[in-house]
């Protein structure tokens, strides 16, 4: 049995995705230790797994990013605190690292200082992705704008336009402010910001097709899982769901605060009179404030499984964990992204037909009831989504192909072939070969 060490950053929704995979290294009889937000410590060590905090100055770095008035504000303010974490998780990883001794890691790919010294340190490793990867591919448009895939020629020119004017600048500044921390670790410089995916010889994607852009260039360290599902325990008494016979449509925020509380309101009074129950959960707004009509019911978190068994569709932020999530479960959603990845979920909402789009701006209590009530309709594409997902294999896939990575890496120590190198080997330490010898 090998002994696992697993790093994400300190916000809940990174680590939620994972669970499921770590649950399951662990009922296969392998040590999991996990390092994450202080407040997930205590649920996890009461699931078998051992859970260790990460350095608390990662849960004070915040981006602001709602505060910014441009949506390149917004990305430069999440860029440096990606850095800002990036100088605290390198020595919170290498403590973790001499005090823990894994077999090998799993980290959050958007931990880069954590992703940095897990590629310094020889072990064989794995990156997390829970949100639309961005890796370039013919067949995708450009990330971050929720492009609609175009395989014609006016397609093929938008990209080029679009990938020459609007994304080479953000590009250049992610490698301005991401290779100095490389560099400080002896690690080669990246060429362009998607070769962090190249980084490690295993990257875990929580997605799967149809919602998941098909390609015919997946790189081949990629392992397409589905996504992890995973509710935190909650002592929360949800018996009152078993009284209520309308529809019931469930209403969430982000987790992490992005001042989307609007989202709520509007949706409690479009939906007001319709013959629909609304469960809604602020998450990281304060439900204080709120006007709760008579067919709604409002917390702060409530535990999503047991309300998706019942609901016939989600308004969301369009994040990607609530909107996997929904879809997993066959349950289609009206996606209203603010920002951040949201807009490239939403648009795989709507490309895949399980669910409609509404822009944050035009957000109206007419449009969005219109929007609620189209949604509903569009449950054959939701099941067939989570048919997708079902088909991908999820923990058990993602747990086989991070067995198959350590498995090598310890065979090959044991025969004497210089892989599975431990952190004390040196700071540059490197298996055999690079990540393609795994």
């Amino acid at each position: 049995m090998a002994r696992y060490l697993a790093y994400t950053n300190a916000l809940l929704g990174h680590l939620y995705p994972t669970v499921p995979t770590l649950l399951e290294l662990r009922r296969r009889g392998h040590t999991v230790v996990v390092a994450t937000a202080g407040a997930a410590v205590g649920p996890l060590r009461e699931l078998g797994l051992d859970a260790v905090p990460v350095d608390p100055r990662l849960e004070e770095i915040h981006s602001g990013d709602w505060q910014a008035r441009t949506a390149m504000g917004a990305f430069k303010r999440d860029l440096r605190a990606l850095v800002r974490r990036a100088q605290v998780e390198i020595p919170d990883l290498e403590r973790a690292l001499a005090e823990h001794r894994p077999d090998g890691l799993i980290v959050d790919v958007t931990a880069f200082g954590a992703s940095a010294v897990a590629e310094r340190s020889g072990l064989p490793w794995a990156h997390v992705v829970h949100f639309p990867i961005p890796v370039p591919s013919r067949d995708v448009p450009p990330y971050g704008l929720g492009l609609t895939p175009r395989a014609d020629a006016l397609g093929r020119v938008r990209d080029a336009v679009v990938r020459r004017t609007l994304l080479r600048p953000v590009e250049r500044m992610v490698l301005a402010e991401s290779n100095p921390v490389r560099a400080d670790l002896g690690l080669p410089l990246l060429r362009e910001p998607a070769d962090v995916y190249a980084t490690a010889p295993l990257v875990l994607y929580y997605s799967a097709e149809p919602f998941e852009y098909p390609r015919s260039d997946w790189p081949a360290t990629v392992r397409r899982v589905g996504p992890g599902v995973w509710d935190p325990p909650h002592d929360a008494d949800v018996s009152w769901l078993d009284d209520i016979d309308a529809p019931i449509v469930l209403v969430t925020c982000s987790s992490d605060f992005q001042n989307d509380g609007r989202l709520i309101q509007v949706a409690l009074d479009a939906l007001a009179d319709e013959d629909v129950f609304v469960v809604a959960t602020s998450a990281g707004v304060d439900p204080d404030g709120f006007t709760v009509p008579r067919n709604a019911r409002l917390a702060r978190y409530l535990p999503h499984g047991r309300i998706l068994s019942r609901a016939a569709a989600v308004v969301c932020h369009a994040g990607m964990g609530i909107v996997q999530k929904a879809l997993a479960g066959g349950v289609p959603v009206c996606a209203v992204p603010f920002g951040r990845d949201q807009f490239e979920v939403a648009r795989r909402v709507a490309v895949a037909g399980a669910g409609v789009v509404l822009s944050a701006r035009r957000l109206s209590t007419g449009r969005l009831r219109a929007a609620v009530l189209d949604t509903i309709r569009r449950a054959p594409a939701a099941r067939r989504v989570a048919d997708g997902y079902a088909a991908a294999g999820g923990a058990s896939a993602a747990a086989d192909a991070v067995e198959r990575k350590v498995d090598v890496a310890l065979r090959t120590a044991a025969g004497g072939g210089g892989g599975g190198a431990k952190p004390s080997d040196g700071p540059t330490a490197r298996l055999s070969g690079g990540p393609s010898a795994l």
